[in-house]
């Protein structure tokens, strides 16, 4: 074998420095079948030696911890590669009329790894017809078709058994979403948060029936990107959470978000906030948050040692938030159509300027144009008959001409 391999990798190098760009078309894609055929027929005689190395324990013997760290580090290839590596040559080696075919090109590798998943999952009695009905149909199905032809292949080869099977399928399918499900929030030090985890299926129908309502554009100007959107949502969802009374409580208060910042800093809009997890906020954040939120005055020694601790004040709540729902019926920026119990209370000038916390200085924003306000392309005010309206930026309206909300306000 040695000097069969030898000759090979001796063509394969006469070929790759063979010029390709004077080819004709039909002989460019006749190359890259033939290529394509050769390449099968290695990898299957690479899964024979994988697998007898793996049967011979070579891989123990020669320290390492198993076959897979084994091949990672001895092809200095990925762990994801050197698991599919050796997962192919045990599939292969256990079925011999499918190694055939691979190393007869009739099933490429990908292929080969979708219908040894599917035979597993089949009744013994059934694998030998539905492993050659799935080799005859890799002609015709690239490898996510050809996984869902196996999916219900049990249907055309044993259809008395595939009600059974089906369900038995679902039931290991659910309970293994359910034993993995995950959510984990990591911090990458640049101020992004990247979400990640797994949802089993009823509960991923929940999240999005909840997000999907949220997820459409607010208005015509709104260049968010659906995925922006979705992760707009989300938060909003949380933050509806927190506002109602049912969910329980953390250190004895309601849930809830501890920005800490100087009083003089955060009335000059120049004070980075710091959370309670010792990240960090940037001013316009934390004068968001201001806005609808709780501010408890401490007095600081010069140690940073809490002195005197006050109350809480300039909510926008009580007989206020209920004026401010009646009067504005939901988020007042224009276009629109959030409710009032998705909206926060907003002082138009600031509270930290020594704005009132007044009804002719409030207006309810949804999240998104919340934030879109503190940036300060936009600008709101309340006009001579009482209503919020709202001046566009120049590029939106060059002659800057007041808006307001029509939705809420139909009749």
């Amino acid at each position: 074998m040695p000097d069969v391999l030898t000759q090979l990798k001796a063509t394969a190098d006469a070929g790759v420095n063979t010029p390709t760009w004077s080819l004709r078309d039909e002989d460019l894609v006749e190359c890259l079948d033939a290529v394509h055929a050769i390449t099968q027929a290695v990898v299957a005689l690479q899964s024979r030696l994988v697998r007898e190395i793996d049967s011979r324990g070579l891989a123990i013997t020669q320290h390492a911890s198993s076959t897979k760290a084994w091949l990672r580090e001895h092809l200095r290839i990925s762990p994801h590669a050197a698991k599919r590596m050796l997962e192919l040559a045990q599939a292969l080696d256990a079925r011999p009329v499918l190694a055939k075919a691979v190393a007869d090109g009739l099933v490429n590798t990908e292929q080969a790894q979708v219908i040894a998943a599917a035979l597993q999952q089949l009744p013994a009695e059934v694998v030998g017809k539905a492993e050659k009905a799935m080799i005859g149909r890799a002609a015709e199905f690239e490898p996510n078709t050809l996984r869902r032809y196996g999916e219900g292949i049990l249907a055309y080869v044993a259809p008395e058994l595939a009600e059974a099977a089906d369900a038995d399928a679902l039931e290991r399918m659910e309970a293994r979403a359910r034993q993995t499900r995950a959510f984990h929030l990591t911090r990458h030090g640049d101020g992004r948060v990247r979400l990640t985890g797994w949802l089993d299926e009823d509960g991923a129908a929940t999240v999005n029936a909840a997000l999907d309502p949220l997820c459409a554009p607010r208005h015509d100007v709104d260049v968010r990107t659906p995925a922006q959107r979705r992760a707009d949502a989300l938060v909003e969802i949380c933050d509806l959470a927190m506002r109602t009374e049912d969910l329980p409580e953390s250190g004895g208060e309601r849930p809830h978000v501890v920005v800490t910042v100087s009083f003089d800093m955060l009335r000059l809009a120049l004070g980075v906030g710091t959370l309670d997890t010792g990240e960090r906020l940037s001013p316009e954040q934390v004068r968001r948050l201001a806005c609808d939120a709780k501010i408890i005055p401490a007095v600081l020694g010069g140690d940073g040692q809490i002195l005197d601790l006050g109350r809480t004040r300039r909510l926008i709540n009580g007989p206020l938030r209920r004026a401010l729902e009646l009067r504005d019926k939901g988020c007042a920026f224009p276009g629109c159509d959030r409710p009032p119990r998705w909206c926060h209370g907003h002082h138009i000038r600031s509270w930290a300027d020594g704005g009132p916390t007044t009804l002719n200085n409030s207006v309810m924003l949804c999240g998104h144009h919340h934030r879109l306000i503190h940036r300060g392309h936009w600008t709101v005010r309340i006009a001579a008959d009482g209503m919020p309206e709202f001046i566009p930026p120049a590029y939106v309206d060059l002659e800057r001409r007041p808006r307001r909300n029509t939705y809420h306000h139909r009749e």
